[in-house]
């Protein structure tokens, strides 16, 4: 089955053709096109949505015809066609949604709407080794989920953040310290020569029994530091913040995905999102499951960040347990299911 697959939730348009027999968990990705709008969101410090809707718009005819052209697929052989539905920005949302649409009406495609989130943890689903039950844990510029999965499509979120994710609190920080958004990356390097320990910083796990976040506190108090520092005209070490700020996220993530796998008898975690890109949270991970004796599955890090890729791994197990899309089908900037919202 050959799957055409769009993402345009936030600030990328992405567009994949990936190859899954029914029944199998076998994928051959063909064609994976993301075009970037980094460049366009970088002068203003993060994402301005009216400008990501316009991008989408020019971008996505384009980029889907190339990306069926590197596939070396003509439209009428396209079997079904996916798209991400919610969460994300609405208006970016709808590009997407809107031209998926347009695609499987022109066609006669079956049309498959799929969860973001859930397109992020299928990322992982790509070398047919995932183990069910399993706990997911999703962090990127706009989410920041525990997951909760019984299977490949049932998912029950356990544990969330109340306020900014951890993309976002990376690049508040970032932006307050003169960094080039998105920050995410520099400052996962500035924090590679820093002391971790530099800074007493609050944790970002909430202590009420749950399992989920809070990021507010600690972008709140950072800024603080940062602002009290430059009106004594002191010099604060941005390796060091940097250093500080990552040693409390990880310490708070895996605390949390600690207290997960304890409760839960997990023996299967998958780790998704834009923010697992950060080498240190990668890390920590790991360590935690090989401590544990838990299999970790992390995507490559081609396939962190939002693609169409993901959005057609997930559609095949939705369309696999009786999942349909008709034209009907609208954008959500939050989900149904409560998950993290924009």
């Amino acid at each position: 089955m050959l799957y055409l697959a769009f993402e345009s939730s936030c600030d990328e348009t992405a567009v994949a053709v990936v190859s899954s027999p029914d029944g199998k968990d076998e994928f051959t990705v063909l064609s994976n096109e993301i075009a970037s709008q980094i460049d366009v969101h970088a002068k203003y410090g993060g994402v301005v949505p009216e400008i990501a809707s316009r991008a989408h718009i020019e971008a996505i005819s384009a980029l889907t015809y190339k990306a069926l052209s590197d596939a070396g697929v003509a439209p009428e052989q396209i079997d079904r066609v996916a798209v991400t539905t919610e969460p994300g920005l609405i208006g970016a949302l709808l590009i997407g949604v809107n031209f998926a649409k347009g695609f499987a009406y022109t066609y006669g495609k079956p049309l498959i709407g799929v969860n973001h989130i859930k397109g992020h943890v299928a990322a992982n689903y790509l070398d047919g080794k995932i183990k069910t039950p399993f706990i997911a844990f999703v962090a990127s510029g706009g989410h920041t989920s525990i997951i909760k999965a019984s299977s490949y499509t049932d998912f029950e979120t356990v544990g969330r953040t109340v306020d900014d994710a951890i993309g976002e609190a990376f690049d508040k920080i970032g932006r307050r310290m003169g960094l080039t958004y998105p920050c995410g990356a520099e400052m996962d390097r500035l924090a590679k020569s820093g002391d971790p320990g530099a800074f007493k910083l609050p944790s970002v796990h909430l202590k009420d029994g749950s399992f989920n976040f809070s990021l507010s506190g600690l972008k709140t108090h950072v800024v603080n530091l940062l602002n009290t520092a430059e009106m004594k005209g002191e010099t604060v070490n941005r390796e060091d913040i940097c250093a500080s700020v990552t040693r409390v996220i990880c310490d708070s993530v895996t605390h949390q995905l600690d207290a997960c796998i304890k409760r839960y008898k997990t023996e299967t975690m998958l780790a998704a999102g834009g923010v697992l890109a950060n080498s240190h949270l990668r890390e920590a991970i790991k360590k935690l499951c090989d401590r544990r004796g838990v299999e970790l599955h992390i995507p490559p890090l081609a396939l962190c960040g939002d693609n169409g890729v993901m959005i057609a791994a997930a559609a095949k197990y939705e369309f696999e347990a009786g999942q349909r899309s008709d034209m009907s089908l609208d954008g959500r900037p939050s989900s149904k299911d409560d998950w993290q919202s924009y």
